[in-house]
């Protein structure tokens, strides 16, 4: 397992680059990203038992600089699915966002088809990857579900890693495998409760009122945690959805096959009408956080932007870059034009005392040499005047002796 030292260079560029949020909603705490123009409607992504908001971070760098916004969650410690759509709720209404898509791994997907369910309005679109609809043949296979939360947090980062399918992977997916796997070290016991029970809690979601044109299943190919028959049972529920199949990718696609997966997740959101703002267009307060009240003027009109402040809690890293520093030699130039331009009204003498001082005291490297050569011109031009008149004077003295 690769530990906090040897993690992946684009994901320690993604922590210098992206805020980590966290905001308490009742007794809930809330830890999520939030990165790209607020104007446009987010693009959701809950993860699965054993992921973090840190697992969606390629999908986050790559689509929030192709004009999209992404929001990435942890699903915090709720213990039933009611108060996971209660919870939810009042997290998007905390960050003043009404209409969503939804895009669920494993856990999240199934947690995503609830919500929509239960808040029909507020889901225009879904995007679901190795989930399921039912929950009764997780429950069956662990009998000690009654107990879940009382169990050791040791047994239960066992119990979840045991899910991942151990042995030889490509290269890209065994580096996927320990990516999650450090962050399941950073999941607390309840957590891990939490969503052992959310997954074991017998629950079904019902027919949606969300158009199959809305809906795409992608899936991997190879192996997944999720039973095969459970993804069939999926792609039934939804004849009509938008299909997207991966050779290879195992149980964390979004991770192991990045560029695939991105590519899926901007057609889908192409299809469903959300329209990207260009990258060269997002304004400076536009990246990261959450939206401002303005957002609340088009819950029913998602599709017309209007442009928001950020967030008031945290900002992201990228509006608070430096300008561009100036180049230092153009910068004194520009300031021995300012003082040669009033220096024209004074006398000639006084211009010439004043353009000195102003040299010494910037002590400008290039000036200094102008000055230097200035001199010794003005020395050498008066050198001829200095001779001929020392041969004058010494022409007339010998003169004079003579005549005496």
């Amino acid at each position: 397992m690769k530990g906090v030292s040897s993690a992946p260079g684009d994901y320690v560029h993604f922590k210098s680059q992206v805020p980590l949020h966290k905001i308490p909603i009742g007794t809930k705490q809330w830890r999520y990203y939030d990165f790209g123009p607020k104007v446009v409607p987010p693009l959701i992504c809950l993860p699965g038992i054993v992921g973090t908001a840190d697992v969606y971070y390629k999908q986050i760098m790559s689509l929030s600089m192709k004009g999209y916004r992404v929001i990435s969650v942890d699903i915090p410690c709720v213990w039933n699915h009611q108060e996971w759509i209660q919870s939810f709720e009042k997290f998007l209404d905390a960050i003043d966002v009404h209409h969503i898509h939804l895009y669920g791994t494993s856990l999240g997907g199934f947690l995503a088809q609830l919500f929509a369910q239960h808040r029909p309005r507020r889901v225009k679109s879904l995007i679901l990857s190795n989930t399921f609809l039912e929950t009764r043949s997780f429950a069956a296979a662990m009998p000690w579900a009654p107990v879940v939360g009382w169990t050791p947090s040791f047994l239960l980062k066992r119990y979840v890693l045991t899910g991942i399918r151990d042995g030889p992977h490509e290269p890209f997916i065994a580096d996927s495998v320990d990516f999650v796997v450090s962050q399941v070290e950073k999941l607390s016991r309840d957590e891990l409760a939490s969503r052992l029970t959310l997954t074991v809690d017998t629950a079904s979601v019902q027919p949606l009122l969300l158009s199959d044109s809305f809906i795409t299943v992608m899936d991997t190919n190879d192996y997944s945690a999720i039973p095969q028959q459970l993804k069939d049972q999926l792609g039934e529920r939804y004849p009509g959805a938008r299909r997207a199949y991966l050779k290879t990718g195992g149980d964390f696609p979004f991770l192991s096959r990045p560029d695939e997966v991105n590519l899926h997740l901007q057609l889908h959101l192409r299809r469903v009408g959300v329209e990207a703002l260009p990258v060269q267009s997002i304004p400076k307060d536009g990246t990261g956080g959450s939206p401002s009240k303005e957002n609340d003027e088009k819950k029913d009109r998602d599709d017309q932007p209007e442009d928001n402040g950020g967030n008031t809690e945290s900002t992201s890293e990228e509006s608070q870059l430096p300008p561009a520093p100036e180049s230092s030699e153009s910068h004194g130039l520009d300031d021995q034009l300012l003082i040669n331009a009033k220096s024209c009204s004074i006398g000639h003498e006084d211009a010439i005392v004043s353009m000195h001082s102003t040299f010494l005291k910037n002590q400008h490297p290039v000036a200094t040499r102008i000055l230097q050569s200035s001199c010794e011109l003005f020395i050498f031009s008066l050198l001829h005047y200095y001779v001929l008149s020392s041969y004058i004077t010494s022409n007339n003295v010998w003169k004079f002796r003579q005549l005496v």
